[in-house]
């Protein structure tokens, strides 16, 4: 029979009576076809289930759509002459209760589809005489040809129970009110769309920061990503030339500075440019200067000195990298353009840049993006500021650094949980639609 045919619809249509009846008594199917273990363990996973729902799982559901409404109050306690606090409603804990019991109940349903499956096939196999497979083979086939499934039964777990669970209810927070404004902070609300309103209105206050962090964010992401990937390049092509002498003392001065602790080096970048710090100072003695230059104070001078620091720690990242690739560049392409004519600008744009872009987008887009979450570079050198009064995300501030001002600074999850969801939009269609323009996506043999 085909494996198109074995499905649960099939199942309860066509089913013996043993097939039917898994569809309510789970693992019976297995259970009376010599698959005892298999079966007991699927109905121990509704037995469990069946106890979880009538415990817990229905009234998480049930106080899901209004994530509780019962507020603390204080009781005067007439035995005891104190007063209490009674135990109010939990939003935070009613909303990730409700996630999960959705999870759970969608798993119960995959797991109920894949017994229903199971328990039609192994009849079939019965009516055809086939050889049902014994417990100690199928524990065989787990280590053989099943091995797959091995594999990647714990990483898939581990994925969807600290990724998929806990992004859903980051997501769900964007929907409430969970945020210190109006003390919603216990007790929330669901609120639509409200706050996607507020973060793409650009007349509102919240919204016109969004974009002007976006915007700065993306300009960061440009700089950052491609001056390091030229000068890296120009850096490695120069230490690479045949005249160059101590090719490997130069690269170990530039994997020195890898050597050192990023955060290290940052903080100190910080406090050598502070108004008090060693560089203005050491200026003002030179009579260079008559005042403080205004490195993290103002905001063209902080966003340019944060760029010119990361250059810093990224170009002997870069020169790693492309190293090795300069070195598998055929000879016999430079040989041939320097007979056409060809001058070091024109064969470094003609031959060495689009083997470079080729071999090395999928690191590009990886850079880029890393950028765009660049946490550090940012929030230890310049903390996002300057920030103007009024203000939630400073000038120098990403998306991401902004996202952990909104979320553990100043308590505006709901807000948090929108930016995180809009970082995540917006990373996801670069990197695909960039990807699949490149010529590393579109023709994977041009250089071979």
């Amino acid at each position: 029979m085909e494996n198109s045919q074995i499905n649960a619809r099939n199942a309860i249509l066509k089913g013996d009576l043993f097939t039917k009846l898994s569809a309510v008594i789970m693992g019976l199917g297995m259970i009376v076809r010599k698959q005892v273990a298999k079966g007991c363990a699927v109905l121990l996973c509704e037995i469990a289930f069946l106890y979880y729902m009538v415990n817990k799982g229905i009234a998480s559901l049930g106080m899901l759509p209004s994530l509780g409404d019962q507020v603390q109050e204080k009781v005067w306690n007439e035995a005891k002459q104190i007063y209490e606090y009674t135990t109010g409603d939990n939003s935070q804990q009613i909303l990730l209760a409700g996630v999960i019991t959705l999870f759970v109940i969608a798993a119960i349903i995959v797991l109920w589809v894949l017994q229903m499956r199971h328990a039609y096939k192994l009849q079939k196999m019965q009516e055809e005489g086939t050889h049902i497979p014994s417990l100690k083979e199928d524990v065989r086939n787990l280590f053989d040809k099943n091995l797959y499934i091995t594999l990647m039964s714990l990483p898939c777990l581990g994925i969807l129970v600290f990724n998929i669970v806990p992004l859903v209810y980051m997501i769900s927070m964007a929907f409430t009110t969970y945020s210190k404004e109006g003390e919603h902070l216990v007790l929330f609300d669901w609120d639509g769309v409200n706050q996607f309103r507020r973060v793409l209105n650009m007349n509102g206050n919240i919204g016109r920061q969004f974009w002007h962090v976006l915007a700065w964010t993306i300009v960061w992401a440009i700089f950052a990503t491609f001056l390091n990937y030229i000068l890296g390049m120009i850096l490695a092509m120069i230490i690479n030339r045949k005249d160059t002498k101590g090719k490997a003392f130069w690269r170990f001065c530039f994997v020195l500075s890898i050597a050192v602790p990023q955060f290290v080096t940052l903080m100190i970048m910080n406090i050598m440019l502070q108004p008090s710090g060693a560089i203005n100072v050491l200026l003002k003695n030179l009579g260079w200067i008559t005042s403080p230059l205004p490195f993290w104070t103002s905001r063209m001078w902080a966003r340019i000195t944060i760029i010119v620091i990361n250059l810093w720690v990224g170009i002997p990242y870069t020169m790693l990298q492309v190293t090795g690739i300069l070195q598998n560049i055929p000879a016999e392409l430079y040989e041939a353009a320097r007979m056409d004519g060809a001058g070091p600008v024109t064969i470094f744009f003609k031959i060495t840049l689009p083997y470079m872009l080729f071999v090395t987008t999928p690191y590009l887009i990886a850079s880029f993006v890393g950028n765009i979450n660049n946490f550090n570079v940012i929030y230890l050198l310049s903390g996002g500021g300057p920030t103007y009064v009024g203000d939630t995300a400073g000038q120098t501030d990403l998306l991401v650094t902004w996202l952990y001002k909104l979320t553990i600074d100043q308590q505006y999850y709901n807000l948090g949980a929108v930016i995180g969801i809009m970082t995540f939009v917006i990373l996801t269609i670069i990197t695909l639609v960039t990807y699949r323009s490149s010529s590393s996506y579109k023709n994977e043999e041009a250089f071979m």
